[in-house]
């Protein structure tokens, strides 16, 4: 069983950045990719970002791609978002996710492990 726990979230007013961290509570976080999801009011759960264990390979979400920054240090057993030019449609729910020998997937199936997830919101 690995708990993952986000944190960073708050208020920010757009433009701004915050970095968001999920810490995993395994000796093994370097056998998972990680990945970061989010999901909005009303909407659905959205692939945001996620890293292969050995952060050789990255993804984003088109839409992301450019503004937010995923990364990994498996020696704190911890995984970032720098989330950089926030928008108000940014406001969301934000879970990390674990997928053991993963590949760094959007598909949020292949993930195991889920965090609580923090809340972003982004004032216009």
């Amino acid at each position: 069983q690995v708990q993952l726990v986000e944190s960073g979230g708050g208020l920010v007013q757009a433009g701004g950045s915050l970095r968001l961290s999920c810490a995993a509570s395994t000796r093994t976080f370097s056998r998972y990719a990680m990945g970061w999801f989010r999901q909005a009011p009303g909407k659905e759960r959205e692939f945001v970002a996620a890293i292969s264990w050995s952060s050789s390979s990255t993804n984003y979400a088109d839409s992301l791609k450019g503004r937010f920054t995923i990364s990994r240090d498996n020696a704190k057993n911890t995984v970032y978002l720098l989330m950089n030019n926030l928008k108000p449609e940014d406001t969301a729910v934000y879970n990390c996710a674990a997928d053991l020998w993963g590949a760094a997937t959007r598909d949020p199936s292949n993930y195991d492990y889920w965090g609580q997830g923090t809340q972003v919101t982004v004032s216009s």
